[in-house]
């Protein structure tokens, strides 16, 4: 008897990502600037919000799409710090911001339909959407320093394209989507039947004095889901707290999946959201602000071209002119002098590495130092 399961789950691997951090994780010695991790802890309001609710006995089952009072408090938070107006009713707390993704995309998508997802990108969302038997599309942007091209978009949508991912803050470049471009977007797509999915995670993590967000063209509102997280600001990667916002008739439709998925995120963890939701995160942003002016500074006084990043906390480093596939370099960076980066093809981007720069100001100093000495032997 030969026994069969889902073709999607048979065809899908394991995160390259987290298969190279555990290559460099087994290396003696090795710095890894691998993950997206902040090097910071939970601030300790936060994270007494939740012994309190433990002590209030707050551990039996809430609401499916989150506390009332949860709601309430991201709903006040989107219109004070975004401008975003969705009421508690189009609000949907989630288990991180990945299964806020996973959500959306099972809602909207049928077998068959395409995603664009403009490139470099997080590998998850090419995953997500084959899981979802869907078919993901795409849409290169390192010839345009990270933006998208009009033309090129406008050739990627057909009468099969259902969604687009659009991340801003870029993971893996720290690049921001301009006004210029969201506008082509939304000039493009505001007249088809086009679903938005906005992953905003990084949006608390902005340095340049200008940014933008899709969300803001709401008479596509009925098309756009907005995913964020808790993880990245706050320091909260752990706990797997995220939230979508999206139109109510939309909704009520993804609470269906998210309610047979998950059912709920944990009670006892919800008077975190609203204490974190409460807190200023200017110190962390300014942080990483000076992190990224540092190995900005040193990765170009090595002479390699990389393109400032204005948000998030990645380095896109160009490796092409080495030699070598992006793979082949990361390897030899990590066997010659231990240090681990992530290849930027797990991105979909070959020819670029991506270096995480949250980490302490002394790994840093150490993993540059020993970078400098290898490309000087290159």
């Amino acid at each position: 008897m030969e026994l069969t399961i889902n073709s999607a789950a048979q065809a899908e691997q394991l995160s390259g990502i987290r298969e190279f951090t555990y290559l460099v994780r087994a290396t003696p010695g090795a710095i890894g600037f691998t993950l997206g991790e902040p090097d910071l802890n939970t601030p300790e309001h936060i994270k007494q919000a939740v012994k309190d609710a433990l002590d209030a006995n707050d551990t039996h089952y809430p609401p499916g799409n989150g506390y009332p009072y949860t709601l309430q408090a991201i709903s006040e938070y989107e219109k004070r710090a975004h401008g975003l107006c969705y009421s508690p009713d189009e609000i949907l707390l989630t288990d991180g911001a990945t299964e806020a993704l996973f959500v959306s995309l099972a809602t909207v998508l049928n077998p068959g339909d395409e995603v664009i997802i403009p490139t470099p990108a997080f590998g998850l969302y090419e995953s997500l959407v084959r899981l979802n038997r869907g078919v993901p599309v795409k849409l290169p942007t390192e010839s345009h320093r990270f933006q998208i091209d009009p033309a090129e978009l406008a050739a990627a949508v057909n009468s099969r394209t259902k969604a687009i991912i659009l991340t801003s803050p870029n993971n893996p470049t720290g690049c921001i989507y301009t006004k210029q471009t969201l506008d082509a977007v939304h000039d493009l797509l505001r007249d088809k039947p086009v679903f938005v999915i906005c992953d905003d995670v990084y949006r608390e993590l902005v340095y340049s004095g200008e940014y933008h967000a899709f969300a803001d063209y709401q008479d596509m509102r009925d098309r756009i889901i907005v995913v964020q997280s808790f993880s990245k600001p706050y320091a909260m990667t752990g706990w797997r707290l995220g939230y979508l916002l999206a139109d109510a008739p939309l909704r009520e439709r993804l609470q269906v999946f998210h309610q047979y998925c998950v059912t709920s995120a944990p009670s006892f963890l919800q008077p975190a959201c609203v204490k974190a939701l409460d807190t200023d995160v200017s110190d962390v942003r300014a942080l990483f602000k000076r992190r990224r002016d540092y190995v900005y500074g040193r990765l170009t006084a090595m002479g390699l071209p990389v393109q400032e990043p204005e948000g998030a906390f990645y380095m896109f480093i160009p490796v092409g002119q080495f030699g070598m596939d992006c793979k082949s370099f990361c390897k030899k960076l990590l066997a010659e002098a231990g240090v681990g980066l992530i290849p930027g093809v797990y991105f979909g981007t070959e020819g670029y590495v991506r270096m995480s720069y949250c980490y302490s100001d002394g790994e840093l100093k150490e993993g540059l130092d020993r970078m400098e000495r290898f490309f000087a032997g290159l």
